[in-house]
């Protein structure tokens, strides 16, 4: 059967995840306070701030699945408090929820701050470092207490296509990372993180935590050698670890056993492919 589902905010992320249920045939909404102009993919766009008490259009009725993948405009607590949490609860109780069956939360590692290295699974408390993880948990909290199906997924550092900041430090020698202890860290490719999304809003008997990543934490030093190796740039230099991330290795084992295959199990094939795209451009 055909889902209805509306995205709350719907930049590049969001878009790759509907159009992953746009083929499957399901009817899909985004809104956004800029929807583009001259989008043809199928997307009902729907003009509207979540930021703001009277910034909501009428939301569409019917609803089957709901997945808030917003970003804050700024990097600031009014900016992500606004988003997160309070625009996640104007928006469900704006909407009419009779019909729906799963509300999916796109959140963020940051949750669980430093970690020395260690693994981390679902199942590790949160103990977030910066006001980011602290008010997306908040948000998490406020998103457990509706009484409505729902589903978290906290990705790990997104790369893609658009994405390749990482990439132009290194040529610049502009990226350095700790060798001594290692700096542990974490990507997921967007087309993964997309499938992702789109996975756990339809998934039966979702689970209400998942953490989005690929199969392969690196040390940073060792993540950013390969790369300055793969194009022709100087080996990157010893430099102090990025502030408010934390060091741990995540487990994406729940969301693998969830029946999820990852396209780039591996950034360092991920990124690799992007740059021979990025040749042939």
């Amino acid at each position: 059967m055909a889902e209805r589902v509306l995205f709350i905010g719907c930049g590049d992320l969001g878009q790759r995840a509907a159009r992953l249920l746009l083929a499957r045939g399901d009817q899909v909404y985004a809104l956004r306070r800029h929807p583009p102009a001259d989008d043809a993919s199928g997307i009902q766009w729907l003009q509207g701030d979540i930021t703001r008490a009277d910034g909501l259009p009428a939301l569409p009725a019917g609803i089957t699945r709901v997945i808030h993948v917003a970003t804050a405009g700024a990097r600031d607590p009014a900016a992500y408090r606004g988003v997160f949490v309070d625009g996640l609860n104007r928006v469900l109780d704006a909407l009419d929820t009779s019909q729906v069956e799963r509300v999916v939360f796109v959140s963020s590692s940051a949750v669980y701050g430093e970690h020395h290295g260690d693994w981390v699974t679902e199942d590790t408390p949160p103990a977030p470092q910066g006001f980011n993880g602290r008010i997306l948990l908040e948000a998490e909290a406020l998103l457990a207490a509706q009484p409505l199906p729902h589903t978290t997924i906290r990705f790990a550092g997104l790369y893609g296509p658009g994405r390749l900041q990482l990439i132009e430090r290194l040529r610049r020698g502009a990226a350095g990372a700790p060798t001594q202890p290692p700096h542990w860290a974490n990507r997921i490719h967007i087309d993964d993180a997309a499938a992702a999304i789109a996975h756990l809003a339809l998934l039966p008997d979702a689970q209400s935590v998942y953490i989005g990543c690929d199969d392969t934490p690196l040390p940073l030093h060792v993540l950013y050698a390969d790369l300055a190796c793969l194009i022709g740039a100087p080996a990157p230099a010893e430099a102090p670890a990025p502030a408010n991330i934390g060091s741990k290795k995540l487990s994406n084992a729940r969301l693998r056993a969830s029946g999820l295959t990852l396209q780039w199990p591996d950034s360092r094939a991920g990124y690799a492919a992007l740059l021979a795209d990025a040749a042939q451009a």
